[in-house]
């Protein structure tokens, strides 16, 4: 049983940066892929980010490649996400997930566990 609680969204301006934490406890966190997924209003989840439980690989959605950072503290049992030079169309509501030795999968069917999310707004 793992639970993950996500941290760090708020309302910016476009252009600004943030820092998204997922903090996780329950399991062995060094064993388990991460990802990073976003929900905007009327539209579906979507894919942003991931990392292998071995984190030798990460995954990026198109769109945000460049602009967004995923990287974990194994130490800190935390997965973070770093989104730069944000816009309005970034705004949603931002989860992080989990998966049992998992590899840097955008398909999120295939994660085991999910946070509660941390709203992110960015205002033009």
């Amino acid at each position: 049983q793992v639970q993950l609680v996500e941290s760090g969204g708020g309302l910016v301006q476009a252009g600004a940066s943030l820092r998204l934490s997922c903090a996780a406890s329950g399991g062995t966190f060094s064993n388990y892929g991460m990802g990073w997924f976003r929900q905007a209003p009327g539209k579906e989840r979507e894919f942003v980010a991931a990392m292998s439980w071995s984190g030798d690989r990460t995954a990026y959605a198109d769109s945000l490649k460049g602009r967004f950072t995923i990287s974990r503290d194994n130490a800190k049992n935390t997965v973070y996400l770093e989104m730069n030079s944000l816009k309005p169309e970034d705004t949603a509501v931002y989860y992080c997930a989990a998966k049992f030795l998992g590899g840097n999968t955008p398909e999120s069917r295939l994660y085991d566990y999910w946070g509660q999310g941390t709203q992110v707004t960015v205002s033009s």
